[in-house]
């Protein structure tokens, strides 16, 4: 039987980044599940404070090149990666030289909120799905992390839903405590910008006021799957996730984790089958 196949798109991964929920999450996660006997690929910002030396990052010549036009604007995608070695797990980086070369991830040194958090995430995600047609990799899931990972569902029912590369992928989106870089709203632009790539108002609409709930409610809205990862979220987070109408996976502790999230995925191609 064909092995399964999960992408996990993370905002960020531990040790290329300090050790957080979602990071250690990210690191762990994807070991576990290819120790379970599925493939994996992982995706994550190359965010400017990550040390490229100490982590041997090296670009992929033949995976960047490629423009990605946010809000009419192009923007270079370029592709690194990175091995963790005890882990037998390589890791792709999306960089770019205006979103992601600054020195710290997600605030500014104030701790306000970078102004085109909205774009990172937009330029972030559409870099994962075109770099992974590149690799000609079929994820069966894609399982996302973080909301620099949040418009991956969108993207992937509305936007790359007739390309045969991703027209059976589903997708998991973990809703987390952990918010930092988004404690105000998006862009006030932000449904014109996903107007301008072509999103129909079924999308537009739910963001016209782009809040950390409603763009939570979005990514849920165009799941297939959402899991509790913080024992405790923000009450408007946790009613997100309760009035979910896709798969729910409620939290679990690390020691379960990998197990429960791996018969979760199985669980999430099955019933699609089905459908």
């Amino acid at each position: 039987m064909e092995k399964k196949r999960i992408l996990f798109v993370s905002q960020e991964i531990y040790p290329f980044l300090p050790k957080s929920e979602i990071s250690h999450n990210a690191r762990k996660l994807p070991q576990g599940t290819q120790e379970s006997g599925k493939e994996i690929r992982v995706f994550t910002p190359r965010f400017g404070s990550i040390n490229e030396r100490r982590h041997q990052l090296h670009e992929v010549i033949r995976l960047s090149g490629m423009n990605i036009i946010i809000d009419d604007h192009d923007h270079p995608l370029i592709i690194k990666v990175a091995s963790i070695p005890t882990a037998r797990i390589q890791v792709y980086f999306i960089d770019n030289d205006e979103y992601f070369k600054r020195k710290n991830n997600v605030t500014e040194d104030d701790g306000a909120d970078y102004k085109d958090n909205d774009e990172r995430s937009m330029f972030f995600c559409r870099g994962v799905l075109e770099t992974v047609k590149k690799l000609g990799w079929k994820p069966d899931v894609i399982h996302c992390h973080g909301w620099m990972s949040s418009l991956m569902p969108l993207y992937i029912k509305k936007m790359y839903n007739k390309d045969p590369h991703f027209a059976d992928t589903k997708v998991v989106y973990s809703i987390y405590e952990d918010q930092q870089g988004f404690a105000t709203e998006w862009d006030a632009r932000f449904s014109e910008k996903l107007a301008f790539e072509g999103f129909d108002e079924s999308v537009t609409s739910l963001v016209k006021n782009p809040t950390l709930e409603a763009i939570t409610n979005a990514a849920v809205a165009f799941s297939d799957g959402v899991v509790q990862s913080s024992e405790s979220i923000a009450p408007e987070l946790q009613g997100v996730f309760d009035k979910a109408t896709c798969l729910k996976l409620n939290y679990l502790p690390e020691e379960n984790l990998t197990k429960g999230l791996s018969e979760f995925f199985d669980k999430v191609i099955e019933e699609a089958v089905l459908i």
